[in-house]
C-alpha cells in the first residue's frame, strides 16, 4: 500500500497554489498519484485522463499513465500544481 500525505500548500513563481505532496517511496506511477491525492474518482479515471493528454508533469504533457514519478517533479492536473517530495523518515 503506498501512503501518499499533502502537508502544506505553497505559492510559486506564477503566484498560483501548489501542493507538497509528500511519498514514503519513490518511485510512484502517475496513475496512482492522481487517485491516491483523491483527484479522480478511480483508477481506471486517472488512466483516462492521462491518456487524454490532460496531465502534465514537470511542465510537458503526459500521456503516460505508469510514468514514474519521483522527488521533484510537479504535476498539474484540472488547475492543481503539486510538487512531489520525498519523505524523511
Amino acid at each position: 500500500m503506498m501512503n501518499l500525505k499533502h502537508i502544506r500548500l505553497r505559492i510559486n513563481q506564477d503566484n498560483k497554489l501548489m501542493k507538497n505532496v509528500y511519498i514514503k517511496h519513490q518511485p510512484v506511477e502517475l496513475f496512482k498519484l492522481l487517485k491516491f491525492e483523491g483527484l479522480v474518482g478511480s483508477g481506471g479515471e486517472a488512466k483516462h485522463v492521462v491518456a487524454e493528454g490532460l496531465v502534465k508533469v514537470n511542465g510537458e504533457v503526459e500521456i503516460r499513465k505508469r510514468k514514474k514519478i519521483v522527488a521533484g517533479d510537479v504535476v498539474e492536473f484540472n488547475k492543481e500544481k503539486m510538487l512531489i517530495e520525498l519523505e524523511l523518515t
